[in-house]
């Protein structure tokens, strides 16, 4: 599937400025601030420059936006939970920042339902379990026998301590009986990097940033953790399908914002997120990136994250997660 052009995902969004301006709601007067818990080049960074363009395009203000590594993004998530709840100042939390950090970090600077206003649920984000082409394996049995053989001697890379890259690998390793080393980065693109040079065996991160190295040759993919395969990678089977009945890992991001926002500003934004997530471009643009449009309520949202809350509990108590 070819790319869309930057005019084909503006168009797009055409509609998000109708609704806005047709409904008399919350505009704002100076650019907004989207803040991302981790380092460029993640499926962080990729959505949160996709929304950050339909906020502009509806609202007619900038959208910068602003990485803020560290702490599995409880530094940037900590922050926004402190900004005024004016709409100026957004977190695109994930699936680590909001489900998975309060079981493994004994402080957060944050909570993840008390501290922010759920705005909309946006994408899932299929993660992609891939290795350097020096590992012996050649499919996702082949690793389990690899990992089984030899506990603790291959190294996998996440964008972090209660990344969502850490949390799949852990239930990966849970579901298979294995043991793996976790090498822990300041985001997901060091990783990559690492990845690429041999340096670690392996990763099971977000499509997005593993397409481009699999399409060229440098890694090799071994499954998906979603519960479909990708039309990106059709020939690459589900972990589920390949291995693991049941198996599903994939990531998933929403937009929130301080406690406290009022009910205009929440509204506004997610009428501009359903919108655009809605249309046939943007859903064709995420399927690109292994990625599943999602737009929800708010009360959808804070729905879902307090059923991944328990579902990821247990996984961190399985796994015995511990941030050091």
């Amino acid at each position: 599937m070819p790319r869309l052009s930057r005019r084909s995902l503006l168009a797009a969004c055409i509609a998000a400025p109708t609704f806005a301006r047709a409904q008399g709601a919350w505009r704002p007067t100076r650019p907004i601030t989207l803040v991302v818990p981790f380092t460029p080049g993640g499926s962080t960074d990729f959505l949160a420059r996709l929304l950050g363009q339909s906020i502009t395009d509806a609202l007619g203000v900038g959208v910068v936006v602003e990485n803020r590594p560290g702490a599995g993004g409880g530094i940037a998530s900590g922050a926004v939970a402190k900004a005024a709840p004016d709409g100026q100042t957004l977190l695109l939390a994930h699936i680590g920042t909001l489900a998975v950090n309060p079981w493994i970090y004994a402080r957060l600077p944050y909570d993840p339902v008390r501290s922010f206003a759920p705005v909309s649920l946006l994408a899932a984000v299929h993660n992609v379990l891939a290795i350097h082409p020096s590992v012996a394996a050649r499919s996702v049995p082949d690793l389990i026998a690899l990992a089984k053989a030899a506990p603790g001697s291959l190294n996998y890379g996440t964008g972090g301590v209660g990344s969502a890259a850490h949390i799949a690998t852990a239930a990966f390793e849970v579901a298979a009986g294995i043991r793996l080393q976790h090498v822990p980065y300041r985001g997901t693109g060091p990783a990559v990097s690492d990845l690429l040079a041999g340096r670690i065996q392996m990763a099971l991160t977000g499509a997005p940033i593993l397409l481009p190295q699999v399409r060229a040759g440098s890694l090799l993919a071994l499954g998906v953790s979603g519960t479909r395969r990708l039309a990106a990678l059709p020939d690459v089977p589900t972990i589920a399908e390949a291995a693991l009945p049941g198996f599903d890992a994939s990531q998933w991001y929403g937009l929130v914002a301080p406690a406290g926002t009022p009910a205009p500003v929440i509204d506004t934004l997610n009428a501009i997120c359903r919108t655009t997530l809605s249309t046939p471009a943007m859903a064709a643009r995420l399927e690109q990136e292994g990625a599943d449009a999602m737009p929800s309520t708010p009360d959808g949202f804070a729905a879902h994250i307090a059923s991944e809350l328990a579902r990821w509990g247990a996984v961190a108590r399985a796994a015995n997660l511990r941030a050091e």
